[in-house]
């Protein structure tokens, strides 16, 4: 890693800082929760810097986790480990991968080498997700406290799963904080060739292209993948409208289903045309091929809406919107968009077609979800009968309350 840009990062600090909590901090800590926010502090050491380890102890001075410490973000602490001390080093990191690693063996019988290998949080890792695509691996960081670190979790993700190469995607906040970054940049390469062009993955043995620097999240929606799958199941020889399509992965899936036609909506050109070349890429499965397949680049609720003026009817109707609630004070008005999202979808669909509808808001709980969709459904006289409820695949696991974002209804409309 001499050339890497990894090489010019500096090594966490030696010494540790010593944390209070409150009460309800230590019992939050007690029942494995993965943060400590910056207002339950009751007592420190010293003051920190981003990536310095931060011990906690409880009211009588014993042992209760050790985390990263964050001085940028409200998250004060990100919890590596509770209750057992720790040396948090390139051996700790290689276990924790290698058990996130071995969650996700089953995605490779799948002829599915495109997945989610860290979920963060959820996996033990807060702050840092990573997604696989074919040979190439992709970091994504939330919080500058993960930079000292490093050059010895890269070692050890290096000596987990080995890849072609490894490119690093920096959040918004991150990006801004150019102070704590050292060199590195959203979409550089870390170790490796930088890729020449997109890369191609499979997913259930469809070939889909992302681009990994320029696209959202890391190039491509991989929780999705299992409810993709499920909507191949209930396209044989129907009409599909994808709203919100972004580069078309519904649309894939619809068409080998057997769909007859499939319709994909999304404001972005860009996503519109990688949704053209994602057909082009499967062009070899007969459905596929035979599949009528029209795109739209423009806003979702004025398709919708012209759509319904035009009495343009659908037998299956799919819904995946970007997180409407970023924070509390957006739910309301979350809720009332996936509302006004349901009408506009149920307006467009013929009696007895399907519904599918998610969300991705973490901050909207999924019974409030469901129960907006259903409102919606019965203040416009139509009756959804429930197919499924779907949640997060096996490499999107939840492993505390906040971590579950994802929620899919899938229903037939009478």
């Amino acid at each position: 890693m001499t050339n890497s840009p990894l090489s010019q990062l500096p090594s966490p600090a030696s010494k540790r800082i010593a944390l209070r909590v409150s009460a309800p901090a230590e019992r939050a800590l007690r029942q494995n929760h993965p943060w400590v926010f910056d207002q339950a502090i009751i007592e420190q050491s010293h003051q920190g810097a981003p990536g310095d380890l931060a011990v906690i102890f409880d009211n009588k001075r014993r042992f209760l986790a050790i985390g990263l410490y964050d001085p940028t973000s409200s998250i004060r602490v990100r919890i590596l480990q509770h209750r057992q001390p720790a040396t948090i080093d390139e051996n700790w990191f290689q276990t924790k991968i290698m058990a996130a690693s071995q969650i996700r063996k089953p995605l490779t019988q799948q002829l599915t080498d495109g997945y989610r290998l860290i979920h963060g949080e959820n996996d033990g890792l807060p702050g840092l997700v990573i997604d696989r695509y074919a040979e190439t691996l992709v970091l994504k960081i939330y919080s500058p406290s993960w930079i000292p670190h490093l050059k010895e979790f890269c070692s050890a993700l290096a000596q987990v799963h080995p890849s072609k190469r490894l490119i690093l995607r920096l959040s918004r906040s991150l990006n801004k904080q150019s102070g704590f970054l050292y060199g590195l940049e959203d979409g550089m390469t870390l170790t490796g060739q930088a890729p020449e062009g997109l890369l191609l993955f499979q997913e259930n043995g469809l070939t889909f292209e992302c681009d990994p620097i320029h696209g959202q999240k890391t190039g491509f929606f991989l929780d999705q993948r299992e409810n993709r799958a499920r909507v191949e199941k209930l396209s044989k020889g129907k009409s599909v409208l994808n709203v919100f399509a972004y580069t078309g992965g519904f649309s894939v899936y619809a068409a080998r289903g057997g769909a007859k036609e499939i319709v994909s909506v999304d404001i972005s050109a860009p996503a519109m045309q990688a949704a053209i070349n994602n057909f082009s890429h499967n062009l070899h499965i007969p459905t596929v091929k035979s599949a009528v397949h029209e795109t739209i680049a423009e806003d979702a609720f004025e398709v919708l809406a012209r759509m319904e003026s035009q009495k343009r009817f659908f037998d299956l109707v799919i819904i995946d919107p970007p997180m409407f609630a970023q924070n509390q004070s957006q739910v309301a008005a979350g809720l009332a968009a996936y509302r006004k999202l349901t009408r506009l979808g149920l307006s467009v669909l013929r009696s007895g077609g399907v519904l599918v509808q998610a969300s991705c808001s973490s901050r909207i709980d999924a019974q409030s979800f469901f129960d907006a969709i259903h409102q919606s459904a019965r203040e416009s006289n139509r009756r959804l009968i429930e197919i499924e409820r779907t949640s997060h695949a096996l490499d999107h696991p939840i492993g505390f309350e906040e971590g579950a974002y994802l929620k899919c209804l899938f229903a037939t409309a009478a």
